[in-house]
């Protein structure tokens, strides 16, 4: 077995190997650039050395760096995680050149595979059913025009190196077929150095399954099983589960038996990912492979008790398979959550800055429940503009679905963070949308349920009223310490008054607040009371209570008159007051936010790619502006309406914060 590993990855990925390594006894060095030189896999591992400026084009996907780094350390394997060089043959090449063993398959299997033009002639030729497209090389816009055309729309124009939803589009017709096409092109070369782009149909109405495979350099090669990772936005995976609610036995094991042989028909070891689209009828489709661990690799560990990570490093070490095909058993049901330095409030536009608080669920593993997250960052730490914006893998395992979502739910309510945009409040909306609870959910899902966007959730009555028995138990809390602190210390619950009015989501709740012990209080709204019990003190964000017999945990932090509250998706203002302070709040006018109509306020921070209009330009609704690029992904600004272009205050080449001007309208 090895004695050091490097990890030539960054991130969450690069301290989920860590954890592995360091359990297994193998010491780990860590890569990094200027800006993760205080990161959290820096600190993690037992050496780390510096291997560039922060773009990762200037470092973690520079070889002759990573290759620097192995032989100041003395590394005997290499693991790449995913993105970067986890898929680069000339890596992969030259730490066989070194005499270094590469944690993931050879090099003709990368080549044969990770080539998603290769890979989809060599599944043809082995009679693999392939979605219908373009499979070689297209040189420009208008040969990418003609061969849509011949393939019929819509199309998806993919990069050919690609993967984790970079340089990946879809064009409903022609000119956005032009405009996909050079996007995908810039996208592939800034992340992958690969611009080559392909086409394939789009087929509609599908669900993305995937099939997690394992081989050895014994002939051994077996299936882990399948994940469903059809919740996608931008064609970037957010909530991934094990196994589908979609598939039968019949269907699992047909696309189980296909990835194994795909996979031994190119010489494949170590982990690897088989993906297809799988139509209403079960029919499914392959559509590439994956030759490296996957982002959503922990659902499959949590169902299989299989560690990948440490597979990996043993097939990498010469080892067999300690198990056969019918030792890999379902256990339970999985839930992944993604959870991005993305504002959903913001059209999901990419928010860096600094995690002011970030206090995860606690992890923890029993036989009815499993809470796991896998994280590459901390309390303090900053969210930086040069990688993708990920912030933690947020997953929960127990004995059902309907319990593992539940779980979820309750593990995302009690993710605290603080500091930038993130979309916590999306995820947990997701959780309690019917059609995925019902696992009727399609990869149009986020499309068709949030077509304008993501601006909150409406909580139902019940749930409020019962965060309005929760507010009124805190506020009589909040005010009996009060009390105390002034110095009235006898008799002092006579001074907090029972009525109160609380005032969230539109609606104005009456309630009465008794309480016969310092743990609990009773609050009657409506005729209905309610019980209301916990150790909450003043100055808590994150509130723990079970009111009417049921948990309920949401964040908190004090605004004038109550609480700011989010919880399941909501973001309310909830203000408790007396009878008579409700009577005049009545009254108050609301505050107007200030016009930004005829201005294009840069929505996150970021590089101008290019502005395409000028002083004086009429533009029309849905033209495109100007295009921003953040976090690796090109971000085009298209008119709202029509208009004249007044002003131009940005270029190409400007970094922008967000709301920063760049034009002005007539």
């Amino acid at each position: 077995m090895f004695k050091k590993i490097l990890i030539a990855n960054r991130g969450e990925i690069a301290c989920r190997v860590i954890k592995t390594a360091r359990r297994m006894g193998i010491a780990t060095v860590a890569v990094y650039s200027d800006a993760d030189r205080n990161a959290l896999h820096v600190r993690m591992a037992d050496e780390a050395v510096h291997i560039g400026p922060s773009p990762a084009n200037q470092s973690y996907i520079v070889i002759d760096r990573i290759m620097d780094a192995v032989r100041q350390t003395g590394a005997e394997a290499v693991h790449p995680g995913y993105g970067f060089l986890s898929e680069n043959p000339k890596f992969a090449q030259a730490l066989e050149a070194a005499g270094v063993a590469f944690i993931g398959p050879p090099v003709k299997a990368i080549e044969a595979m990770g080539d998603k033009i290769t890979s989809k002639k060599l599944a043809q030729a082995a009679g693999v059913s392939t979605v219908p497209g373009h499979m070689g090389l297209i040189a420009d816009a208008d040969e990418a025009i003609r061969i849509a055309g011949q393939i019929g729309y819509p199309v998806m124009i993919k990069a050919s190196a690609g993967g984790g939803g970079k340089g990946m589009r879809i064009a409903w017709k022609e000119d956005e077929v032009r405009e996909g096409f050079q996007s995908s092109k810039n996208e592939a070369a800034a992340s992958f150095g690969d611009d080559r782009i392909f086409i394939e149909k789009f087929v509609t109405q599908p669900r993305h399954i995937e099939i997690q495979v394992l081989a050895d350099g014994h002939g051994n090669a077996v299936y882990l099983h399948e994940r469903e990772c059809s919740i996608q936005r931008r064609n970037q995976k957010v909530i991934e589960e094990a196994p589908s609610p979609f598939l039968d036995a019949a269907t699992r094991a047909a696309m189980g038996a296909q990835s194994v042989a795909l996979a031994q028909a190119v010489g494949y070891t170590s982990a690897g990912t088989v993906e297809f689209i799988v139509d209403g009828e079960r029919n499914f489709y392959f559509l590439e492979m994956n030759t490296r661990l996957q982002v959503e690799h922990p659902v499959t560990e949590l169902i299989t008790g299989i560690d990948l990570v440490e597979q990996m490093i043993r097939v990498a070490a010469g080892e067999k398979l300690p198990f056969a095909q019918d030792d890999l058993k379902i256990n339970g049901w999985a839930i992944e959550s993604r959870l991005y330095a993305e504002d959903p409030y913001r059209g999901f536009l990419p928010s860096i800055g600094r995690l002011t608080r970030y206090r995860p669920p606690v992890e923890e593993a029993t036989p009815t429940r499993a809470v796991r997250n896998d994280t590459g960052v901390f309390e303090g730490g900053e969210i930086s503009m040069f990688y993708d914006p990920m912030i933690a893998k947020l997953c929960t395992w127990a004995p059902t679905r309907a319990a593992a979502i539940e779980e979820m739910r309750l593990a995302l309510d009690g993710f605290e963070l603080e500091g930038i945009g993130h979309n916590l409040p999306f995820l947990a909306a997701v959780m309690d949308h019917p059609k995925f609870t019902s696992g009727d959910m399609t990869t149009a899902f986020i499309a068709e349920e949030f077509p304008d966007g993501f601006d909150g959730v409406a909580l139902p009555h019940e749930t409020l009223e019962r965060i309005a028995a929760a507010a009124t138990a805190m506020h009589r809390i909040s005010e009996i310490r009060r009390t105390r602190i002034s110095g009235r210390m006898d008799n002092h619950e006579r001074h907090v008054g029972a009525d109160w009015n609380v005032a969230l989501q539109g609606l104005s709740l009456d309630t009465v607040v008794a309480s016969a012990d310092k743990s609990w209080s009773d609050v009657t709204i409506g005729g209905r009371t309610l019980r209301v019990s916990g150790d909450w003190l003043p100055g808590q964000p994150l509130v723990r209570l079970v009111v009417d017999g049921a948990p309920l945990v949401f964040k908190a932090t004090r605004i004038p008159g109550g609480y700011r509250v989010r919880h399941r998706g909501a973001d309310l203002k909830v203000h408790v007051r007396s009878p008579r302070q409700a009577e005049l709040a009545r009254l108050m006018p609301e505050k107007v936010p200030a016009d930004t109509s005829r201005l294009l306020l840069c929505p996150m921070p970021g590089l101008i790619v290019r502005v395409d209009v000028a002083v004086g330009d009429e533009v029309q609704e849905g033209q495109t502006l100007c295009t921003v690029e953040a976090m690796k992904m090109e971000n085009i600004l298209r008119a709202e309406r029509r208009g004249v272009v007044a002003k131009v205050n940005a270029k190409a080449g400007d970094s922008l914060a967000v709301d920063d001007v760049i034009l002005e309208f007539e």
